[in-house]
């Protein structure tokens, strides 16, 4: 006993400060765009031809979206300008759809809160049924390292739970194969109402690289009423991390 305690000593506080501290993120993180249509000739579009899911789009303005993107950087690679690039903001979360199309002069649209019955509901003890829709599993990876002592995803009331009948709502990842399709509607269904979906990655949200592939469906919103979309192929437990707490109120002000 006393051995253990010495142990736990000279290990110290293991849990990251966040969200009341600054993340501490990877040299390499690729976080929210930035986008700067003022150094982009009009006759110039390769970062749209370099994109593989065709997340940049230029048509009167520059645009971003989000929920297609995979942050593999080829469209600021291939842009001889600097005109798109990636920051290291990892607040990438936003309640709808649309709101992830980012748009050189645009207002920032961060997650915001549930409603004030939800966030009674659900604010101080949110419990989630993940289910992995034909992904890769990287979503999958970095959604259970939140539950370790780097992250301690329970010290803010929300864990993940083993059945539905347990949980307040849905996290899903993957882009809904078509066998994964009936397993994912059972899920949803056995949650109890008032429930919550969650769709976390590229894959959930749009299909990330399998999308328009016969076998999958593209994402969730075709099937479920989405909650909140967080982007990323696949996203950092920061920002998964990020937008919970901003779904639930909890973020600091």
């Amino acid at each position: 006993m006393i051995k253990a305690i010495l142990a736990r000593k000279e290990q110290g506080h293991r849990t990251i400060g966040y969200p009341k501290e600054p993340a501490l993120l990877p040299e390499l993180f690729r976080g929210y765009p930035r986008l700067s249509p003022e150094l982009c000739p009009s006759d110039c579009a390769r970062c749209v031809d370099a994109c593989p899911v065709g997340a940049v789009t230029r048509k009167e303005l520059l645009s971003l979206d989000l929920g297609k993107c995979l942050f593999c950087t080829h469209c600021g690679e291939a842009c001889p300008h600097d005109a798109i690039g990636f920051t290291r903001d990892a607040r990438l979360a936003t309640r709808r759809r649309e709101e992830l199309v980012i748009t050189a002069g645009e207002e920032r649209q961060p997650a915001t809160a549930l409603d004030q019955e939800l966030l009674r509901l659900f604010g101080r003890s949110l419990k989630l049924r993940e289910v992995s829709a034909g992904g890769c599993n990287a979503c999958e990876a970095d959604t259970n390292v939140l539950s370790t002592v780097g992250f301690d995803l329970g010290r803010f009331g929300i864990q993940f739970v083993a059945s539905p009948r347990h949980a307040d709502g849905l996290f899903v990842t993957g882009p809904v194969s078509e066998n994964m399709r009936e397993a994912l509607l059972k899920t949803y269904a056995a949650i109890p109402s008032p429930k919550l979906v969650i769709a976390a990655g590229a894959c959930a949200i749009n299909g990330g690289p399998f999308m328009g592939s016969p076998e999958v469906h593209n994402g969730v919103d075709g099937f479920l009423p989405v909650d909140l979309y967080i982007p990323g192929c696949p996203p950092h437990p920061i920002t998964i991390l990020d937008g919970l707490l901003r779904l639930l109120g909890r973020m600091p002000s």
